[in-house]
């Protein structure tokens, strides 16, 4: 079913605010959370994750032994983009850690998430963990939720009208530079991952530092080792921009182009969760590809439901979003990314209308 993302919002949030969006968190939620948890999807998944971990770790081992037994070749490239492929599938694997879709423990679930967050693809589970729990607590509020933050694109007109620096210098075209700019986005998780060892709020910092900084000797080591200095340093370029581009593209469909919130505008906790998120039809390839993400809408209203359940969660969402009326929105892969990219070209506007007025 699709929907205008703008009329979504006038039709529903008005109406959840004169209801009171805390008595409404209460109710709509807790009657949905009930039927959900009585179809048993809340219940763990140690067999699939066992094979799917097993899966991820088997798989890169290969991957890295091609790696090894080919030598000094240019065939190494499309090892390289091999292991983008598995250096995606262990970061969606590190979001379910997060998300204690795994283990019931969030101990053990930390432990595993550094292992192959850290170690396994250089990323900082710590980071990660603390920008994508503020994602899921506001999703796409230009103040509350990081992920909107106005740093190279721009969300909404608002922060196109007030962008500065390289936001103001590329917003204008950032819908034409989106996937290009995605190259970048492997390297700007490792940057990020380790400016943020210098925060003073970073737990368990020493682990965290020891397991990336293992991570970024090991790797570069086995390159210049392996390879000659021109070839190590094109498997890291197309390794590292093609992992960029299948992470970036796995998360682009959730929520961009849906509507945005700003200041006080903060609907309840269903219709906050449900109204921001985008589903991505698909069969069993798409599950595997985006890693249970296609159903966006589901993974936010229950973040540790295990991700084999999210297909029939839908089920039960989808018509209870019907049953109480509130807009409930899924799309096609390619769709999704239309959709996403005409609402960057359509905020980018005050930008380029500033550029032909010359200011």
């Amino acid at each position: 079913m699709t929907i205008s993302p703008q009329a979504a919002v006038a039709a529903t949030v008005p109406a959840a605010r004169s209801r009171g969006a805390d008595s409404r968190a209460g109710s709509d939620f807790a009657r949905l959370s009930r039927r959900v948890t009585e179809a048993g999807l809340m219940r763990r998944r140690p067999g699939y994750y066992a094979v799917r971990l097993t899966l991820v770790i088997g798989l890169t081992a290969v991957g890295w032994g091609a790696f090894v037994a080919l030598g000094d070749s240019w065939w190494q490239m499309a090892v390289a983009a091999f292991l983008a492929l598995m250096s995606g599938q262990i970061a969606l694997v590190s979001h379910d850690l997060a998300h204690r879709q795994v283990f019931r423990s969030g101990r053990t679930s930390a432990l595993w998430g550094r292992l192959f967050g850290n170690l396994g693809i250089g990323m900082s589970y710590g980071w990660w963990m603390n920008k994508h729990t503020r994602h899921h607590a506001n999703p796409n509020h230009e103040e509350l939720d990081p992920d909107v933050a106005p740093d190279i694109l721009v969300w909404s007109t608002e922060q196109a009208r007030a962008s500065r620096g390289a936001a103001r210098l590329i917003g204008g075209h950032q819908a034409w530079l989106f996937f290009p700019l995605l190259t970048l986005e492997g390297f700007n998780l490792h940057v990020a991952s380790l400016r943020a060892l210098r925060s003073p709020s970073m737990k368990n910092r020493a682990s965290e530092a020891a397991l990336l900084l293992l991570h970024i000797a090991v790797y570069l080591a086995a390159l210049f080792l392996v390879l000659s200095p021109g070839k190590a340093l094109a498997f890291l370029a197309v390794h590292q921009c093609l992992f960029g581009v299948y992470l970036g593209c796995t998360f682009a469909p959730n929520h961009k182009g849906m509507p945005t919130f700003r200041g006080d505008e903060r609907p309840d906790f269903l219709r906050r969760q449900v109204l921001t998120s985008r589903n991505v039809c698909g069969g069993p390839l798409t599950d595997v590809l985006l890693g249970g993400l296609n159903y966006q809408i589901e993974h936010h209203l229950f973040p540790s439901m295990p991700t084999p359940h999210l297909r029939r969660a839908q089920v039960l969402v989808r018509a209870y979003c019907a049953e109480i009326g509130v807009p409930y929105h899924e799309t096609g892969l390619i769709r999704s990314y239309r959709e996403a990219l005409a609402h960057l070209h359509r905020v980018g506007e005050p930008i380029r209308r500033a550029r032909r007025a010359g200011a």
